[in-house]
């Protein structure tokens, strides 16, 4: 019981990193995942990280361990956090789109994050799924949380959030989400803003035209047309944002670690 004790306050520190990871992260935090697949998913990668760290030395229950634990919920939440936030532009892009061709009146509710979700925006990030699985990138993730020890060590106090870095480095990956949603939803909204002329000076040369009732189907027909000849280059962008998120997420880890 004595050895027992020294050797869980290592694995525990490691539990709660990866379980707050699991909480926020793409994919793994969805609400389609069971709650009880993912705390033993958790413990489970948790123990076997365990035993690749063996130069970890145990540490003593008190008041700084107590801040340790608080830390490691911290940096995994923040780890995690920020790979939602970039696979976010998939729904920004989706919501650009829906408000052109009208569905934005149509919001579903997404069962994976249990939020409104443009319709658009749900079918991209159906799309980012499978390409996430296809690219083994949910192995990339979990390399990241298992590599997070190099940049955050487990006994380093407190992330340096006082970095200025982190506060540049925030502001860039924001303007990338933002950038890389306009590119995706670019296509689409400007056909249909060619598309909105067009109906503009039909109105004007054929007032017998309702065109608010011929302007709709035509709308959402060629969002479809465009959508289906530009989802090769959708997949594309998608994968670029699957790589800037793996990046991104080490980038944080480096910074908050004072490299």
């Amino acid at each position: 019981m004595n050895e027992l004790l020294p050797n869980f306050t290592v694995l525990l520190l490691m539990m709660v990193r990866v379980t707050a990871f699991f909480v926020t992260v793409p994919f793994l935090s969805y609400r389609t995942i069971p709650q009880q697949v993912r705390i033993a998913l958790a413990v489970v990668l948790a123990f076997l990280m365990y035993f690749t760290m063996t130069d970890v030395a145990p540490f003593v229950v008190d008041g700084t361990y107590i801040l340790l634990i608080l830390k490691e919920a911290v940096v995994g939440l923040f780890i995690g956090l920020l790979g939602f936030i970039i696979m976010s532009a998939i729904q920004i892009a989706g919501s650009f789109i829906d408000f052109q061709m009208g569905f934005a009146i149509a919001n579903i509710i997404d069962p994976q994050t249990g939020a409104q979700s443009p319709l658009v925006g749900q079918f991209f990030n159906s799309l980012a799924l499978l390409l996430l699985l296809a690219v083994n990138g949910h192995h990339l993730i979990m390399d990241g949380i298992f590599y997070s020890y190099q940049f955050l060590p487990m006994d380093q106090l407190w992330p340096t959030f006082g970095d200025e870095r982190l506060i540049s480095f925030i502001i860039t990956t924001f303007t990338a989400v933002f950038a890389i949603a306009f590119q995706m939803a670019a296509p689409v909204v400007a056909t249909l803003f060619l598309v909105d002329l067009a109906l503009g000076i039909t109105a004007r040369t054929v007032p017998q035209l309702n065109i608010f009732v011929v302007g709709f189907p035509i709308k959402i027909t060629v969002s479809f047309i465009v959508l289906v000849i530009m989802i090769p280059v959708m997949m594309e962008v998608i994968s670029k944002l699957i790589s800037i998120m793996i990046v991104a997420m080490r980038d944080l880890m480096t910074i908050l670690g004072g490299g």
